[in-house]
């Protein structure tokens, strides 16, 4: 992979990453545009995911160094609530990670029009939860701890679990999901940023174990320079996209990215 097409890919990420576009449908779509080699791409994926996992720390770093002080007073609070519903948010992608690992792997080596499905299967699920507070009178949870019940995070979870397909938004079926349980959107923004950090740090954790040991060379077919470009390019436009973000899940519609996502869709079966 050349230095440029690193960044380019790192921007793409961290720009997508917060959006509910799919960052993963994205890359594949940019990695065939820029010509960039399928060797090592995996790798590339995680590191630049990582990035705008540690954007979202400094976004909400203040929420997070409190959830952490509440959390270890050892007592269940606020704090230790959120915490927990988290957890449970996670189980469902673990389960996957663990148990479909090659699967999904294989997914990013996949044909461009299976992004196309996942983007079309994104774009549902964006215009059903505009609609379906109006239409289907999706009761909003009003006295539920911290703006979300257990329940509502297992099934915000399942829907994660589900979008480490291609072209599937983690962010927009999450977001969407909650939408349509009744979470509002103040407390499903701040939800679906956080609830990402545990799965794509323990993964990164796992990369850096199967290192030490010996199990596997990251990075390899990529190469040093292109990593820390694209680390970089997807942090810092990951910064700014996080910030936008928060602000379009509280007042925009989200069908108009459902619209993009359709209109990205049609491109890749015809041009595909």
């Amino acid at each position: 992979m050349e230095w440029w097409q690193a960044f380019v890919l790192g921007l793409v990420q961290g720009l997508t990453e917060f959006l509910p576009v799919s960052s993963s449908g994205h890359l594949l779509i940019f990695k065939e545009l820029v010509g960039a080699d399928a060797e090592g791409f995996l790798d590339f994926t995680v590191t630049v995911h990582f990035a705008t996992v540690l954007a979202t720390i400094v976004v909400f770093w203040n929420a997070i160094w409190n959830l952490l002080k509440g959390l270890f007073q050892f007592k269940y609070n606020d704090e230790t609530d959120y915490v927990c519903k988290i957890l449970v948010s996670c189980i469902p992608v673990a389960l996957v990670g663990f148990l479909f690992k090659d699967q999904v792997e294989a997914m990013f080596s996949g044909e461009l029009w299976q992004v196309g499905v996942g983007l079309c299967i994104t774009a549902a699920l964006l215009i059903f939860s505009d609609n379906a507070g109006k239409r289907f009178k999706v009761p909003v949870a009003k006295d539920t701890r911290n703006g979300i019940s257990y329940w509502q995070a297992l099934v915000v979870g399942v829907a994660q679990a589900f979008a480490v397909t291609p072209g599937v938004s983690r962010s927009g079926s999450t977001i969407a999901t909650g939408l349509i349980c009744g979470v509002k959107r103040e407390s499903m923004a701040q939800f679906s940023f956080l609830m990402v950090l545990i799965p794509i740090v323990g993964e990164q954790m796992l990369d850096v174990l199967k290192m030490a040991t010996g199990a596997s060379s990251f990075g390899e077919g990529v190469g040093s320079l292109p990593l820390v470009l694209g680390f970089v390019a997807a942090f810092f436009s990951g910064l700014f996209a996080c910030k936008v973000m928060i602000a379009i899940v509280k007042k925009a519609k989200l069908t108009w990215f459902a619209l993009y996502c359709l209109l990205v869709a049609v491109l890749i079966f015809i041009l595909g």
